[in-house]
């Protein structure tokens, strides 16, 4: 079973985002050793426990401090950039560390609407993001769609391109393209099957690829102890609520505000975003990963390691791995 990680660079409880930045490379690193596939980073905007914005720029940092993982976007929002800057930026990273870098690609702007204007994007830009896809993968093989324009670097490195999405509009777009789709089950698990279903009976061969080829997103959190991850889970729901509730109220909820606030209909529709969340001993996690990527008919799981903390989160990285025998490099 292909494993691979989704690191969202999270900011954590009494840390700066200099240590999440720290911390990416070690968990970078740590998914080296251990067997993992890819790591991936996603682009948000205005999220306080989220540090993942400039995405090329972490993907470049944590290159610098791997050898041979395969790093890459999960995803860039495409409709917040011109695709030409993109090119750009990926075309940079595959010519400094060559066939380790991917570009996932989003339709979804990753933020509020206050920000979306901030970003200097018109709500509206993501009805092109079919055409803005073809013209993003033109300019990387120096086919540019645009007269006289070029990539710089990006022309001829052919970075490999991923649909990302959540909905059947994201299925049929990387089908219809010949490409590989990953689906965001990890916060939108509603339309798993549907997506899925319909991504590999519409799939078109292309260049990139000849057969459909699906990356699923999944929660992990591992522990030495079904208790011990069971008490990580709490924390980890506890603290996505508070992130999502009190952004919108603007407050920091106070602990007994929080418990009064778990139990309303809002905190149960946002705790229903880690339906598919493997939790419990390295054991229990991989044979839920076993199962879930059969019932996916997923080629591929992407992890997203839940722990709060940065050793709790290592050490459900490392659990992982070893319980579905990754092909550890020392």
């Amino acid at each position: 079973m292909k494993l691979s990680i989704l690191d969202l660079a999270p900011v954590a409880p009494n840390s700066t985002i200099s240590d999440s930045f720290k911390s990416s490379v070690r968990l970078a690193q740590l998914a080296e050793r251990t067997g993992y596939e890819r790591v991936w980073y996603a682009e948000h905007h205005n999220m306080p426990t989220i540090a993942s914005s400039a995405t090329s720029l972490l993907i470049s940092h944590v290159a610098h401090h791997t050898e041979k993982i395969r790093l890459g976007s999960g995803g860039v929002l495409l409709p917040n950039h011109s695709p030409l800057v993109i090119a750009e930026q990926f075309g940079t990273l595959a010519e400094i560390f060559g066939d380790r870098i991917d570009l996932g690609l989003g339709r979804a702007p990753g933020t509020d609407m206050t920000t979306l204007r901030a970003l200097r994007r018109e709500p509206s830009a993501s009805d092109s993001f079919p055409h803005d896809v073809l013209e993003l993968q033109a300019y990387l093989a120096g086919e540019s769609r645009v007269p006289t324009v070029q990539a710089i670097p990006g022309a001829g490195t052919n970075v490999p391109l991923y649909i990302l999405g959540s909905s059947l509009f994201g299925a049929q777009l990387a089908a219809q393209f010949g490409l590989p789709y990953s689906f965001a089950s990890h916060f939108a698990p509603a339309a798993l099957h549907q997506a899925i279903k319909t991504y590999r009976e519409q799939f078109k061969p292309s260049a990139q690829l000849a057969e459909p080829y699906v990356i699923a997103g999944v929660g992990v959190i591992a522990a030495d102890s079904a208790a011990e991850a069971h008490e990580l889970k709490v924390q980890a729901e506890r603290q996505r609520v508070s992130s999502f509730l009190g952004r919108n109220a603007k407050k920091e909820f106070t602990e007994a505000e929080l418990d009064m606030v778990m139990t309303t209909p809002q905190a149960e529709q946002i705790l229903d975003m880690m339906r598919y969340t493997a939790v419990g001993t390295g054991e229990q996690v991989a044979e839920y990963l076993q199962e879930f990527a059969v019932n996916a008919q997923a080629d591929e799981l992407i992890t997203v390691h839940s722990p709060l903390h940065e050793e709790d989160r290592l050490k459900s990285v490392q659990l992982t791995a070893d319980s579905c025998q990754l092909a550890s490099v020392g």
